[in-house]
């Protein structure tokens, strides 16, 4: 006697009009400034032979990510925004959510495998190029993303077995698994407490092997003799930090925590931190400050 769900209702980031068009324009500005800083990266880091080292193979890797990544809801919503049509089908929202926590899972790794590489470069530089040979740069690389899927796969097929009789109206902009977990209409403590598992594996994880790394790249900027040196890398690292505080900060309080069913107006907004303002800047922060890329940039240009 129970009604099958067939589609579901996103309220979006906002309910009012005005703030929708005024969002809009944002959105649609930051996901035009990830597209270009993220196509420019790669395009850079493949034509100039002097970017063929292993930061830039990770850079153009995460930027490739980032852009695949924003892609899973960035323009759905500006759709949703833009015609006020706020239904997403079935299939659909178990695709999004799939993708979604697929690729978000692996920024995370990605984002603790270029620490590592830092730290490599700056705390062990003579043993650099033996390390991070281009075997081990790939492997690390099919490892964030074989790892990922590994972790996020099966409870994505749990997920899409759940009945779903109503309501099904989610207060987000994208289908998130725990507002979806509290739309079935059975018991799904068990995929909450398997997703909770995987997600302190995932965020905490990553944020170990990031702070180690960082921690031990300050001690080693600490100790360059000098202090236009120690000036000049404390500045890129602080860059760094900052993106990876807001992104690592936001993702943790919107998943790990008491309290962490969703469906409040702050997730909302913790979300948008998370998925869009720190992807917008990370092509910014981690590649197209850097000198080696502006002089490659200007060169392509000039050519």
């Amino acid at each position: 006697n129970h009604t099958t769900v067939v589609e579901f209702v996103l309220l979006g980031v906002t309910g009012s009009r005005h703030l929708e068009i005024i969002l809009f324009l944002f959105l649609a500005i930051a996901y035009f400034l990830i597209l270009l800083g993220n196509t420019a990266v790669i395009s850079i880091t493949l034509v100039n032979h002097i970017l063929q080292t292993p930061m830039y193979y990770f850079l153009r890797n995460f930027a490739l990510l980032e852009i695949t990544f924003t892609s899973t809801f960035i323009p759905s919503t500006l759709y949703s925004l833009l015609t006020e049509r706020k239904t997403i089908s079935l299939p659909g929202c178990f695709l999004q959510m799939l993708l979604f926590f697929y690729l978000g899972a692996c920024t995370f790794f990605h984002v603790a495998t270029m620490s590592f590489d830092r730290y490599v470069a700056i705390c062990c530089p003579l043993h650099y190029t033996t390390i991070m040979n281009n075997r081990f740069c790939l492997q690390l690389v099919l490892a964030c993303w074989a790892v990922s899927f590994l972790l996020m796969f099966p409870p994505t097929i749990m997920i899409v077995q759940l009945p779903f009789c109503g309501p099904n109206v989610m207060n987000h902009f994208y289908c998130d698994t725990s507002l979806l977990l509290q739309l079935s209409c059975t018991d799904t403590g068990f995929i909450e407490v398997l997703m909770l598992i995987i997600i302190i594996i995932i965020i905490p994880g990553t944020l170990i092997v990031t702070a180690v790394s960082y921690g031990c790249i300050i001690i080693s900027i600490l100790h360059i003799p000098s202090s236009t040196g120690r000036k000049k890398a404390f500045s890129t690292c602080s860059a760094h930090l900052i993106v990876v505080t807001i992104f690592y900060s936001t993702s943790i309080y919107r998943y790990i925590r008491r309290e962490q069913r969703g469906g409040q107006d702050s997730d909302k907004v913790l979300s948008f931190f998370f998925s869009v303002v720190t992807q917008m800047l990370n092509p910014y922060i981690y590649s197209l400050r850097n000198n080696q890329v502006k002089q490659a940039l200007k060169e392509s240009i000039l050519k």
